[in-house]
């Protein structure tokens, strides 16, 4: 069970190590490209230490956030959802009922805090196999990468 590790763009990965450093300083834990049960693949997906799941969306530019119509079918996976935006993105652009993050390569701040929707309990537990399988699965590959 592996899920892409490609890169990201340079403008996203900035973004998305901002914003994963500060989801850490929050005790939460985070994994980047997390393919959900339906195949659509979220850029972060973080856990806290309620078990709460938080998705949050990179867009890197105007083009990228106009251009996506998925990210409202990640809102049944996640208690919370955010977008994460560059400093110089037009944050009126960010739909009110999303999490507004503002991220660099070095830090984010949380501009809105995302609302909450409680997920199911089934639908959590199979996140969080989900999480932690994914986590192993990158683990395992750092300490046994396989031959070439």
């Amino acid at each position: 069970m592996t899920d892409s590790d490609e890169p990201l763009a340079a403008g996203a990965a900035a973004i998305c190590r901002g914003t994963r450093r500060l989801l850490s300083s929050l005790g939460q834990g985070s994994l980047t490209e997390i393919t959900l049960a339906t195949g659509r693949r979220v850029d972060i997906m973080a856990i806290d230490r309620r078990a709460e799941v938080l998705v949050v969306e990179v867009k890197s530019s105007i083009a990228d956030f106009k251009s996506d119509r998925k990210w409202r079918d990640y809102l049944a996976f996640c208690d919370r959802f955010a977008f994460a935006v560059s400093p110089d993105f037009p944050q009126s652009l960010i739909p009110e009922e999303a999490g507004l993050i503002v991220a660099d390569s070095y830090e984010a701040v949380i501009i809105r805090p995302p609302a909450g929707t409680p997920l199911s309990a089934a639908r959590r537990k199979a996140l969080l196999l989900r999480f932690a399988l994914v986590a192993a699965a990158r683990l395992q590959h750092l300490d046994d990468p396989p031959l070439s």
